[in-house]
């Protein structure tokens, strides 16, 4: 697996075999505290390890391969940063399918009225009225299917989170039309620009949002003179790494009259570019202690980034451990409420489905290829 790249994974779920690409990008990150260093990929989130995932949910092959040999922003990735990653794919492969099953099959129009968690009302459309990104949602929405019944699992229990970092605000109403309610950015000035051309889907009563607004979390990394700006913007928070940002994010969301939901970030990865807390850390035990009596936060679970180009043991014993670590703190501080698992992305979000997420972040494999970020934070 990669780390939001991709990983090897077979499943049996009575489908095809496809092999998919999987690439990670570097660029610039949003905050180094006071300016120290880079972030890789802001963690890498869903940039990195995503593009693998969109073969592996039936698109855009060509599109990955040259997102995956392409510089990323500031840093070039070689271009021998390619793994294989087979999956299941439901159902008989394209190339065994008659014409009647072409046309009659699950590919011909989207019939869902409810997807899963993360997605809404999804109405009847033609193949020919659909979209590039309305394919790959039907095409995710059947892999990530085909996960969960290879796992034992109801679809029901995973939520699907589009990262749509770096895609505009005209992208995201698209997802959002499409029924999609739950987004992640990596950059409080990035998405601070996007805010406003996406306030009717953010208010409930407007849009054909009305009774179900769409929720954007943050889920890059935060330095702490940007936590009352996210606490402002982002309905819940997703990287917290700190006692210092938890803290400041309280602070922030009180005088806000809110209470932010949080996850924290979890380092399970030997890498020094990844963020997160080490979870025998004391400043680990430390957050742990204090979360429940910081009023305006509200503790919902934790978030990983699985090792960036490691194999398929690899990844499977990084999201086994956060689920363990998960057990282990539920019981130890029972006043926290640890409920979600945010882990996996395109290209391993099967071994995490597997492991226990309850939550998934893809990006890539969802919107297609990405432009990287050219601001400034």
């Amino acid at each position: 697996m990669k780390d939001e790249e991709g990983c090897g994974h077979e499943a049996d779920s009575g489908g095809g075999m496809v092999p998919a690409q999987m690439r990670a990008e570097v660029e610039r990150g949003e905050d180094a505290e006071d300016d120290e260093g880079n972030d890789f990929l802001n963690d890498l989130e869903l940039d990195g390890r995503e593009a693998g995932g969109a073969d592996a949910v039936g698109g855009d092959l060509e599109q990955v391969l040259e997102e995956c040999d392409a510089p990323a922003d500031e840093d070039d990735l070689p271009q021998g940063l390619l793994a294989e990653f087979q999956m299941a794919v439901p159902g008989k492969g394209h190339e065994d399918v008659g014409e009647d099953e072409k046309n009659d099959g699950p590919h011909s129009s989207i019939r869902r009225d409810w997807i899963g968690p993360g997605c809404r009302g999804w109405g009847r459309r033609s193949k020919d009225a659909m979209t590039a990104l309305a394919e790959r949602l039907e095409r995710l929405e059947e892999t990530i299917a085909a996960a969960c019944r290879s796992a034992g699992r109801g679809r029901g229990e995973v939520e699907l989170m589009a990262v749509s970092k770096t895609y505009p605000a005209e992208t995201i109403a698209e997802a959002a039309g499409l029924g999609l309610r739950l987004f992640g950015e990596n950059r409080v000035q990035e998405f601070a620009a996007k805010a406003p051309g996406l306030e009717g889907w953010r208010s409930a009563g407007s849009h054909a949002a009305a009774d179900a607004p769409i929720l954007v979390h943050l889920i890059g990394h935060l330095q702490t003179n940007k936590a009352a700006r996210a606490a402002e913007l982002f309905d819940a928070v997703d990287s917290v790494d700190s006692v210092r940002l938890a803290e400041k994010l309280n602070e922030a969301a009180g005088k806000l009259a809110k209470r932010l939901p949080v996850l924290i970030e979890v380092k399970l990865s030997p890498e020094e570019t990844k963020a997160g807390l080490e979870p025998k850390s004391a400043e680990a035990a430390e957050l742990l202690e204090r979360l429940p009596d910081l009023g305006h936060l509200h503790a919902r679970g934790l978030m990983t980034i699985a090792p960036w180009g490691g194999s398929e043991d690899v990844t499977r014993d990084c999201f086994r451990s956060l689920r363990e670590w998960r057990d282990r703190w539920a019981a130890s501080y029972p006043k926290l409420s640890l409920d979600i698992l945010s882990m996996g992305m395109s290209g391993d979000f099967p071994i995490a489905i597997e492991e226990g997420a309850t939550r998934i972040r893809v990006g890539t494999a969802l919107f297609g290829k990405r432009q990287p970020w050219t601001g400034v934070e």
